[in-house]
């Protein structure tokens, strides 16, 4: 029989370097079932991480399993050159939820490459280099994506062809301004932005890239209202505005459809990915149509919204939409988030509780203090999995886990991912 010591040895021989498994003792994923996941050895888990906010749905959804299928069995692959009725039909429905007007749908293979796309648009529509993005950010692994990305860890080079500047964002626990209330606290980032702009800009910004809550970064988030207020500095500017929706997508939140619907603001464009293929590779830039009309370059995606992800997404949206999963995000998340809280008062090495919906966080610190316990958090991510319950690591330190349940997930799975939490916390106290 294989065992995961035997994949994990696979692993290190044909893979690169730079790849990191997530436990020390690595778990294989060789089946799965709505919330549950298998391993080669026979070891169940109650997944609470999704790969990394992907699953969205459950693992082998019947709607998506049947959509694929179908497809699989008409054809696999053509690519844009050609008229696609699964990629035009999901267009048509991507476009029609995003709120944006005049919106055109651009599909490539993965987040990286939607943020990528994405700032390409705004270089061209704008002519300019120059790109704002938020401290703590994260938004893929490409050459660009990593220029805009704000976490040393993530950075694997400092070339870039992009001139940017962070801004004050989301990462209130550790941001001069973490003793302002709400208010006073985006008055203090967007006096910031007005004087980076006026300081450290040539004046003709493209745009700026942000996430409404910070994935990698460990679900911080900022105060509601605040991009709207971003956004009025940055209309006067003229400068765009890209929503990353790439974690906070498809009623994650639980409370709005889109993360950047708690900000009174509507972006120029928005980058999705991950949940909505709920597994299959699937991914895409929304804008408007003056803003895709400026790239005058032949442009076509070998696999983005190739018929087999196309159909998935369909499934799976309307699986979204017709079963109120972001209602169930909301409902859920917030008894995640009751089971936890009387837990992480108790331990003064818990600095906060934060998220919204199906995307909640704990981050660990030394107690007395805002220093990063990386540790404890490795110790509550092994204390999950010993008890049969995955969950994610994040954060700038990666001294956050961040649990991510599926949109479906019922109310006794998360009484259970919730006792296990509970237990791995415990256990890491002592």
């Amino acid at each position: 029989m294989t065992t995961n010591a035997d994949l994990a040895e696979r692993y290190a021989a044909a893979l690169p370097s730079f790849l990191h498994l997530l436990h020390h003792e690595p778990v294989s994923i060789d089946r799965g079932e709505g919330s549950y996941v298998t391993d080669v050895e026979g070891n169940r888990y109650l997944d609470f991480f999704g790969g990394v906010l992907t699953t969205m749905i459950g693992h082998a959804e019947p709607s998506v399993v049947a959509a694929v299928q179908e497809q699989a069995a008409k054809v696999m692959h053509t690519s844009t050159l050609y008229l696609s009725e699964p990629m035009i039909a999901f267009a048509e429905d991507v476009a029609r939820v995003s709120g944006i007007d005049d919106a055109r749908v651009f599909f490539v293979p993965s987040g990286s490459e939607a943020n990528d796309a994405a700032l390409l648009l705004a270089t061209a529509y704008r002519g300019s280099n120059q790109i704002l993005a938020m401290r703590n950010s994260y938004h893929g692994r490409t050459f660009s994506a990593q220029a805009v990305t704000a976490q040393r860890s993530w950075s694997s080079t400092s070339h870039t062809g992009l001139n940017v500047t962070y801004v004050h964002g989301g990462y209130r626990l550790r941001s001069p301004f973490r003793h302002f209330d709400d208010d006073a606290y985006t008055s203090a980032c967007v006096d910031d932005l007005v004087q980076l702009l006026d300081m450290t800009t040539a004046g003709d910004v493209a745009a700026m890239i942000a996430e409404p809550i910070q994935g990698v970064g460990g679900f911080a988030m900022p105060p509601d209202g605040f991009f709207g207020a971003m956004g009025k500095v940055l209309s006067s500017h003229n400068i765009l505005f890209i929503s990353d929706e790439v974690q906070t997508g498809w009623g994650r939140t639980g409370e709005h459809f889109w993360g950047y619907e708690a900000h009174g603001i509507v972006p120029d464009m928005l980058t999705f990915a991950k949940g909505v293929g709920n597994g299959i590779t699937l991914a895409g830039v929304v804008a408007r149509a003056e803003i895709f009309d400026a790239v005058k370059a032949l442009q076509f995606s070998t696999f983005g919204g190739n018929p087999l992800s196309a159909a998935a997404g369909r499934a799976t949206l309307r699986r979204v939409l017709d079963d109120d999963l972001q209602g169930n995000a909301k409902a859920m998340g917030r008894r995640l988030a009751g089971a936890l809280a009387p837990a992480v008062e108790r331990y003064d090495w818990v600095a906060e509780l934060r998220g919204r919906g199906l995307m909640q966080a704990m981050e660990f610190v030394h107690p007395g203090s805002i220093e990063p316990d990386a540790a404890r958090a490795a110790a509550v991510l092994e204390g999950c999995r010993e008890r049969g319950l995955l969950v994610g690591k994040g954060g700038l330190y990666g001294n956050v886990v961040r649990v991510t349940p599926m949109l479906n997930v019922t109310s006794d799975e998360i009484d259970e991912g919730a006792a296990a939490l509970v237990g791995a916390l415990a256990a890491a106290d002592a």
